[in-house]
């Protein structure tokens, strides 16, 4: 009698994934995808859209919070560092889309490995203040930026382009984004079945204990950094093209905080728990607007400050149940639901 699924042989522990399930439906998941511009209107596609822009962004909060164990809660910060960069590239001196997408991911990337030195000796609380510390920072400058970043004016973005062509957001902007989305999920995946990945939760599970088998917490926690902030500025970058104008107010403190809440949502440390919860937060965050849209007249609007403040709430009251009553999230409900189902009727 078969106790458990077990690795054999190198090849298989190497293999993405050894079930034939887990392949279809995520290649139907990627062909219903590419198929949506086809088949719903353009609101419908242009929240896709943002929920895969804002999955990319997760997806790197995940290989640090998640995986590695370091909480950030200045990813906002990371954003906006990509998408000024983006923006002022492209903007400005006139570089390519995708030149100018990547200059945002690396910008953001060295921003993070000089966030990331303070983590080699801060944890915990300690760590997410001084990492909320740099989001104020980064957002004090572009504010304070005069004409290089537009100031409070904000600054605008040309319309997005491949070789030349111009791309229109609902259409030919959205496969960019969805190929930046695959091409970074199929890397995270790697990167966790890697040495590094392993480096990764030996620090999240205990780094004075991954220190002495030998790993290199001064390495892998400015790896985790400098790698989660590079996925976090190609969002940005994407982000500024979809938005065509960058204003400051949009990186505030609550992105972080919504991240985060996807995070825990969805399930730390894993891929398919945190493009569900990014799923979760960004349907949750749409139908807040369509309500607040609703009784407009009371709150003034879903942009308004009461709005954001009970956003604010509301996903501070999303990370307290989920971490009382699901802390491994949806993923780990999904788990037991498999489990239950693979063992009916029986119980163990």
């Amino acid at each position: 009698m078969r106790s458990g699924n077990f690795k054999q042989d190198y090849r298989q522990l190497l293999a993405l994934t050894d079930s034939v399930p887990v392949i279809v439906w995520s290649c139907l998941l990627v062909a219903l995808l590419a198929a949506a511009p086809l088949l719903l209107a353009k609101y419908y596609v242009s929240v896709i859209l943002l929920l895969l822009i804002t999955a990319l962004g997760v997806l790197g909060l995940n290989l640090l919070t998640g995986t590695t164990g370091l909480i950030s809660l200045g990813h906002s910060g990371f954003l906006a560092v990509g998408a000024y960069t983006a923006g002022i590239l492209a903007g400005k001196l006139g570089w390519p889309m995708l030149a100018a997408i990547f200059a945002g991911g690396v910008s953001a990337a060295v921003a993070g490995i000089i966030v990331g030195i303070p983590s080699l000796r801060l944890k915990g609380l300690y760590l997410a203040i001084t990492t909320m510390a740099f989001a104020v920072i980064i957002n004090h400058l572009i504010l304070n930026g005069g004409g290089l970043t537009g100031g409070s004016e904000g600054l605008t973005v040309p319309q997005p382009a491949l070789f030349g062509q111009a791309l229109e957001a609902e259409r030919g902007y959205y496969y960019v984004v969805l190929a930046f989305v695959v091409v970074f999920t199929f890397i995270t995946l790697n990167i966790l079945r890697s040495r590094i990945g392993r480096a990764f939760l030996a620090i999240r599970e205990h780094d004075i204990a991954a220190k002495a088998m030998g790993v290199n917490l001064v390495r892998y926690k400015l790896l985790a950094f400098m790698v989660s902030a590079f996925y976090t500025g190609i969002a940005g970058g994407l982000l500024a093209y979809y938005t065509r104008y960058l204003n400051v107010d949009s990186f505030s403190l609550l992105i972080s905080i919504e991240a985060l809440s996807m995070l825990i949502v969805g399930g730390l440390g894993s891929v398919a728990g945190a493009l569900l919860g990014t799923a979760f937060i960004v349907l949750l965050n749409e139908s807040l607007g369509f309500v607040f849209s609703m009784i407009g007249a009371g709150f003034g609007g879903s942009d308004s400050a009461a709005a954001y403040e009970i956003k604010g709430v509301i996903y501070g009251l999303a990370i307290v149940l989920f971490l009382r009553f699901e802390p491994d999230g949806l993923i780990g409900r999904w788990r037991d639901i498999k489990h239950y189902w693979t063992h009916w009727p029986f119980r163990f």
